[in-house]
């Protein structure tokens, strides 16, 4: 790219300046180093031109100005919130009619990958506005003073790219919670209290005279980072919660992402939507790219179903690991499995959508679930069914191998995790309390208390089964992993023939059999519960 003049000149006479000098015998060594330090600092703290750092697109141009409220799904209540808001910008005339004090900012606060920035971008849509972008990591420096002047530049440019467009301005900081955490918590320098300040005072001075609408819309996912003084009513006016989809929200973020796909006539997005609860937006968006990469990767043309149910575990778990265990730690793999499996189906039916033994990141094998519909509170009984699932692997291997693994321990720290809820809901004999002030001795005993009744309870279900417990371990051997539904078929066989084997020793007691045939009968039930 050719310079311009202006520096083709400079360059010129620096250079026969130089020459000058050297043939005048002057030593230019402490001038090179001056001017080779005076360029690092440059290049480091540009002391103009901040404003290039920040990315400005404005609508008609691509990029962010493409992304409409339509392009975002799962959060209506979300934007409903912004709607409103934004409509303040929209619709300025009234706003003066009524005397409306223009909001200044939104916070929008949720988990990674909810769609925060989506949201922003869809609002500079909306508004017709410039759209500036930056990240809070930007504004701060090792060099004190840097992070305020580039909140000025910020706010500067807003209003000057707005005026030379036209339009109002958006600006986007994502990550906020880097320069708006609460004053006085770093005490080596105050570096980030005065880029705090700063923010504030150009926040104060949004004016609804300005002949430059400027709304501020920060994201993060740390709300309780944030200092008090930017969620106050004249800053940060609305705070908006973006929380990850429910079902039907993740079911239209599903259609949003496979549009530009080809799926085949098998896929059903509402059952995908219902076996990815706790998915977030990025996860769903990532888990339809990698159903084509599957399609891709045999030849097909089509993306079906089960590319999308492997997709889950690829995306919940990671990619599927070379490393094969030993043909004995297989086996309890297997068994340990067969046990979390086998307890889910007995205590909560049709829970299961897959079991494994295939190694994926860091789990040997795994359960994965798919609860029927989204659950946000738990009743006690459902508290302890869920621990005595937790304590289901380790009992099983102790039930069928004779002892219990260090595979458990991810297991027992989620079933303490659930005696402690279950402590500090009050569901623990202790009653209610403040789990904090007990004395930790205490609240280990009721702990304890909880864990071993669910013990009790997952050790009796799994051993009036056992031969239906070695039954699908072997066939997790075997086939190394099965569906719910083919799960669910086992158990109902084996319940089936062990109730049928039941009743005939029952009606043969009553018959007046001999012993002899009534345990005859009495074995057979046992044998048809394998």
């Amino acid at each position: 790219m050719k310079r311009p003049l202006w520096q083709e000149l400079l360059a010129g006479s620096g250079l026969a300046l130089a020459v000058f000098l050297l043939l005048r015998g002057v030593d230019l060594l402490p001038l090179v180093l001056v001017a080779a330090v005076a360029w690092l600092l440059l290049r480091v703290v540009p002391l103009s031109g901040l404003g290039r750092r920040f990315a400005v697109v404005s609508p008609g141009e691509g990029g962010h100005a493409s992304v409409t409220f339509d392009d975002v799904g799962g959060q209506d209540a979300a934007k409903k919130e912004m709607l409103e808001a934004l409509d303040f910008l929209r619709h300025d005339d009234r706003v003066r009619q009524l005397g409306i004090r223009p909001l200044r900012g939104i916070l929008l606060t949720g988990p990674p990958g909810t769609g925060k920035t989506l949201l922003a971008k869809a609002a500079a849509h909306y508004t017709n506005s410039v759209f500036i972008a930056a990240s809070g990591s930007e504004f701060i420096e090792m060099y004190a003073g840097v992070g305020a002047q580039r909140v000025r530049e910020l706010f500067r440019r807003a209003r000057d790219e707005g005026r030379a467009r036209g339009k109002n301005a958006v600006v986007f900081i994502d990550e906020i919670e880097v320069v708006a955490g609460r004053r006085g918590r770093h005490q080596s320098h105050l570096e980030y209290d005065q880029t705090l300040n700063q923010l504030l005072v150009e926040m104060d001075g949004i004016s609804p005279e300005d002949d430059v609408r400027v709304l501020v819309i920060g994201a993060t996912n740390r709300s309780d980072l944030i200092d008090e003084a930017l969620l106050r009513p004249g800053r940060f006016d609305r705070v908006v919660k973006v929380e990850l989809p429910d079902r039907e929200g993740r079911r239209r973020i599903l259609e949003l992402h496979t549009r530009q796909k080809p799926l085949d006539e098998s896929v059903d997005l509402d059952a995908v939507a219902r076996e990815t609860f706790g998915f977030s937006g990025a996860h769903l968006e990532s888990l339809a790219n990698e159903a084509a990469i599957l399609a891709m990767r045999v030849g097909l043309s089509r993306i079906p179903q089960w590319a999308f149910l492997e997709a889950i575990d690829k995306v919940a778990m990671g990619e599927k690991l070379d490393r094969r265990p030993e043909p004995a730690e297989r086996r309890r793999i297997a068994v340990h499995e067969s046990g979390h499996a086998l307890l889910s189906e007995l205590l909560s039916p049709g829970s299961v959508a897959r079991v494994t033994i295939t190694s994926r990141g860091e789990a040997l094998g795994y359960v994965r679930n798919a609860p029927r519909a989204d659950q946000y509170l738990h009743t006690q009984d459902e508290l302890e069914r869920d621990l005595a699932i937790c304590l289901a692997g380790a009992l099983a291997e102790e039930l069928l191998l004779g002892s219990r693994s260090t595979g458990a321990a991810n297991d027992l720290e989620q079933a303490l995790a659930i005696a402690h809820e279950m402590v500090r809901a009050g569901m623990s004999p202790l009653g209610v309390v403040d789990v904090d002030e007990l004395p930790r001795a205490t609240a280990q005993r009721a702990k304890s208390r909880i864990i071993a009744g669910a013990e009790a309870r997952a050790r009796r279900l799994l051993a009036d089964r056992r031969p239906l417990l070695q039954a699908i371990a072997q066939e997790l051997l075997v086939r190394e992993a099965m569906t719910g539904d083919e799960l669910r078929a086992r158990i109902a066989s084996a319940e089936a023939g062990a109730s049928g084997a039941r009743a005939e020793a029952a009606a043969a007691q009553a018959a007046g059999a001999t012993g002899a045939e009534v345990a005859r009968a009495t074995f057979a039930a046992g044998e048809g519960a394998g």
